[in-house]
């Protein structure tokens, strides 16, 4: 038989525990609303020194643009990045191929598109996994199927992928390849 002080006990017990799984309940909606809206991106990059493995598009991308190099000690890139057209891209592709493991080559435009961050000041893009990275087009590898003498880029001072480029205009690089 339960006497009036454990009836009291439990019921404060009881709403206590109520009150406790409302909270965490809470506080669960709460951060998955966040991450639901900040649109969080940096868990589908893994920083592995030199290039970013992109979990998302399964493949690693050089994390400094083409004519710098990454410098482990200062964690910045280094050099000047240089603009190629796409003759000029050719043989740079041949060199970083010679240098570093894997199949390099320049990124589709669906792929490149994936690298733009709206709400990155300046440069439109992660600084965290690419820094340095000019806030200028880029090439992708694909023409502009409704003008093919003409190429997609993909400009990280605006965000916004332009097919208006002839080969012979010279932009960034940023090279990738498969996982």
């Amino acid at each position: 038989m339960c006497n009036f002080n454990t009836k009291i006990g439990f019921f404060f017990f009881f709403a206590h525990m109520l009150y406790d799984k409302c909270m965490k309940i809470k506080i669960i909606c709460f951060i998955s609303i966040f991450l639901i809206i900040t649109k969080v991106k940096s868990s589908d990059f893994i920083d592995k020194g030199y290039y970013v493995i992109d979990l998302a598009n399964k493949v690693e991308w050089l994390k400094c643009t083409v004519g710098q190099s990454w410098d482990e000690d200062k964690k910045k890139c280094v050099g000047s990045a240089k603009k190629l057209n796409m003759e000029e891209i050719k043989e740079a592709n041949i060199q970083i191929n010679e240098q570093l493991e894997g199949k390099w080559r320049l990124p589709s435009r669906k792929e490149l598109e994936t690298l733009v961050c709206k709400d990155c000041e300046g440069s439109k893009i992660d600084k965290r996994f690419f820094p340095d990275t000019p806030a200028e087009p880029f090439w992708t590898s694909q023409r502009n199927w409704w003008s093919p003498k003409f190429f997609w880029s993909v400009n990280f001072f605006t965000g916004h992928t332009f097919g208006r480029f002839v080969p012979e205009k010279r932009l960034y690089i940023r090279f990738l390849r498969e996982r």
